[in-house]
C-alpha cells in the first residue's frame, strides 16, 4: 500500500505509477457523482499537470488535470462540471498544505507534461455497463455494445414518435455530445460515424439541430438525466467508441532528471525533520527516489 493523503470527500493513495482516488461515501454534501464513481485508478501517465491552491474556509485544494483523451468522463464533461464535482480535486484542511505541496511536487516530477499528445487509448476506465437513465423524452440504455432510446409518450416530440424507438451499435458511432442537465437545454446526443451534427447516418440527409427533434438524442429536464446518471453513461459510450476505433501511437515517457530527483529527496528530508513523515515512510520513499537515478 502506498502513501495516503486523506481529504474531506476523498483519499488519494499514491503508488509509484498511479494514484488511487477513493471517494468518501455517506458524507453529507458529497456530490452524487462521487458516490457513483466510488473509486478511480489513475495512472500517472494520464495526468497533464497538478496545482495546489487555497480553498474556502481554511482549506487547500490539490488539483490534478488529466490529459485530453486520457479519461472518458472528463472528455464527455467537456469542462461543464462544477468545481465541487470535479473528481480530480482533493480538498484538505489548510494545516495539511505542506504535505500536499510535497505530493504535488512528487507528481509534477513524473508527469509526462502538456506537449506529450493524446494517449493511444483511454487510461482511466469509466464505470461499468449496463447503464441506464430516464431522460425527459425517453429512457436511455447502454449494454456495452448498443445504445437504445425508448421514447416516452408524455415527453417525446412527434418527430421522435414518427422515427420510432432507436438502437445504435457502437460501430455506428463517432462519439457523443453531452450538455449538462444543469443548464436549460441539456441533452445527450449520439454523433454518428461518417456524419456531422447536421447530417444523418452516413452523412446523408439533414439532421435536426434541436435535440428534441433528433432521434439520436435525448433531452434532459428538471429531475431527468441528472449529472451522476447521464455523465457516466456518456463516458461509458465514449470509451466503447474509442476502443472500437484504430489506436493512436503510444507516447513515450520523459527521461528522469537527476537534479529533480535530488531536489525531491531534499524536500522529503525537510518533511521528515518537521515530523510530517515517519522514519519508515522516509526510508521507503527515499529508496524509491534513488531507484529512479
Amino acid at each position: 500500500m502506498g502513501d495516503v493523503l486523506a481529504g474531506i470527500q476523498a483519499t488519494w493513495e499514491f503508488e509509484p505509477d498511479s494514484v488511487l482516488i477513493r471517494f468518501t461515501r455517506g458524507n453529507r454534501g458529497t456530490p452524487k457523482l462521487f458516490q457513483v464513481l466510488a473509486e478511480r485508478h489513475v495512472p500517472l501517465e494520464a495526468l497533464e499537470s497538478v496545482t495546489l491552491s487555497p480553498g474556502k474556509r481554511g482549506t487547500v485544494v490539490l488539483h490534478a488535470v488529466p490529459r485530453p483523451g486520457a479519461d472518458p468522463l472528463m472528455d464527455a464533461a467537456a469542462g461543464q462540471l462544477k468545481a465541487s464535482a470535479d473528481p480530480y480535486r482533493l480538498v484538505l484542511p489548510a494545516e495539511r498544505g505542506t504535505l500536499a505541496e510535497y505530493y504535488a511536487d512528487e507528481l509534477r516530477a513524473v508527469l509526462p507534461g502538456p506537449d506529450t499528445g493524446p494517449p493511444a487509448r483511454y487510461l482511466v476506465s469509466s464505470v461499468g455497463t449496463p447503464l441506464q437513465f430516464k431522460a425527459y423524452d425517453g429512457k436511455a440504455v447502454f449494454d456495452g455494445d448498443k445504445v437504445s432510446f425508448r421514447w416516452s409518450w408524455t415527453g417525446a416530440s412527434s418527430a421522435k414518435w414518427k422515427a420510432g424507438d432507436q438502437t445504435y451499435s457502437v460501430s455506428e458511432l463517432a462519439g457523443i455530445e453531452w450538455r449538462s442537465p444543469e443548464v436549460f437545454d441539456g441533452y445527450l446526443r449520439l454523433l454518428l460515424r461518417g456524419g456531422t451534427p447536421g447530417a444523418g447516418p452516413g452523412g446523408a440527409g439533414a439532421r435536426p439541430a434541436r435535440a428534441d427533434q433528433d432521434p439520436a438524442a435525448v433531452v434532459f429536464g428538471l429531475g431527468y438525466g441528472p449529472v451522476h446518471e447521464s455523465l457516466p453513461f456518456a463516458a461509458a459510450v465514449l470509451e466503447a467508441v474509442r476502443e472500437a476505433a484504430p489506436a493512436l501511437p503510444a507516447a513515450t515517457a520523459p527521461p528522469r532528471d537527476p537534479a529533480g530527483v535530488a531536489e525531491r529527496i531534499r524536500h522529503l528530508g525537510e518533511l521528515h525533520s518537521a515530523g510530517l513523515v515517519t522514519d519508515e515512510e522516509f526510508r521507503s520513499k527515499k529508496a524509491e527516489l534513488l531507484a529512479e537515478l
